[in-house]
């Protein structure tokens, strides 16, 4: 008998990669393709189903494809469509009825971030758990809120915006068109505009001045606060500082067992959990206090948004009693 497999694929801005994963979060084979944020939905969907049916035909004598999950900026569960993503030129598409045009599999939709809390509900660090949060800290600052084991979509697909939640209503301005979002502060985007302001508003040395400040990146703040940088430093404790306030308020809706944090600045380790984790214990209600685990993501860094993606339709599956057996 053929073993199942699911393909997961995660949509971005630069590249759109996809994979094929078994039912314990196996990654058998992944891939990527340039996404050209220029051209529309179809066009895409038309290269990386091309790209997937060539690079399974390898496989196929072993394993048999059972569904489609699909991690995309804007991607509504309910509705199966993606609607007006930032960065890239689709308006508001049917990504579910696209699909449909190249595969008669199963398939399912939502955010990255909700993808990536289902990665690791089924894959990843929250194993065994029912109510946590993920946090995504990428460009933006993404969250999917699982809540007595399901995941929190609201009225219409697109509840769990914590990184849209206002700091300041007069603070940094927002690609979604407001000022202040926590994404704007607490994200890699995020730090690397705490540096410039620092940069120009206080007289603390720091090694990043020697970078022009378009070529600065979080990465290289993380470089420069691990060699004692202060500037970097305080950079980090002013971003851990507004998300620690944040998920304190979260704590005091949801009452999770665990925050994750996933994506490029969690990669900083202990720059962002420990900073992070105190302001967060001392901004909390409580009741609250000491009961609340701040935990890196459980999904290998490679491959995390596919598996995310693929755990998707593998929790679909099971859902509607269409589990497979391997």
């Amino acid at each position: 008998m053929k073993k199942k497999v699911t393909i997961g694929i995660d949509i971005g801005g630069t590249n759109s990669a996809f994979g094929f994963v078994d039912v314990l979060g196996k990654c058998i084979y992944e891939s990527s393709i340039p996404t050209r944020a220029e051209q529309n939905a179809d066009q895409l969907f038309e290269r990386l189903f091309i790209e997937i049916d060539k690079s399974f035909k390898i496989f196929d004598k072993e394993y048999e494809l059972v569904g489609i999950g699909i991690g995309a900026p804007n991607g509504n569960y309910y509705k199966g469509t993606v609607e007006y993503p930032p960065n890239l030129n689709w308006g508001n598409v049917n990504v579910i009825d696209l699909v449909k045009k190249y595969s008669p599999l199963p398939c399912a939709i939502t955010n990255d971030a909700n993808a990536a809390a289902i990665g690791e509900m089924i894959f990843g660090a929250a194993k065994g758990m029912k109510n946590f949060i993920v946090i995504t800290l990428g460009t933006g600052l993404g969250s999917g809120i699982v809540v007595n084991g399901e995941i929190v979509y609201g009225a219409d697909g697109f509840a769990g915006e914590i990184g849209h939640t206002i700091v300041d209503p007069n603070g940094r301005e927002c690609g979604c068109g407001r000022k202040g979002c926590l994404e704007t502060y607490s994200s890699a985007t995020g730090i690397c505009r705490t540096v410039k302001e620092l940069i120009e508003t206080a007289d603390t040395p720091s090694e990043l001045r020697k970078i022009p400040f378009n070529n600065i990146t979080a990465k290289d703040i993380a470089d420069a606060a691990n060699r004692g940088d202060k500037l970097a430093l305080d950079a980090f404790d002013f971003t851990a500082k507004i998300l620690g306030l944040k998920l304190a308020d979260s704590i005091a809706y949801l009452s999770p067992e665990a925050i994750i944090l996933f994506g490029g600045l969690a990669a900083a380790g202990d720059l962002i959990f420990v900073p992070t984790k105190r302001y967060m214990e001392e901004y909390m209600l409580n009741i609250f206090k000491n009961k609340v685990k701040l935990i890196p993501s459980g999904l290998p860094d490679g491959n995390s948004a596919v598996l995310g993606s693929s755990a998707l339709i593998w929790n679909e599956l099971k859902s509607e009693n269409l589990f497979p057996a391997n």
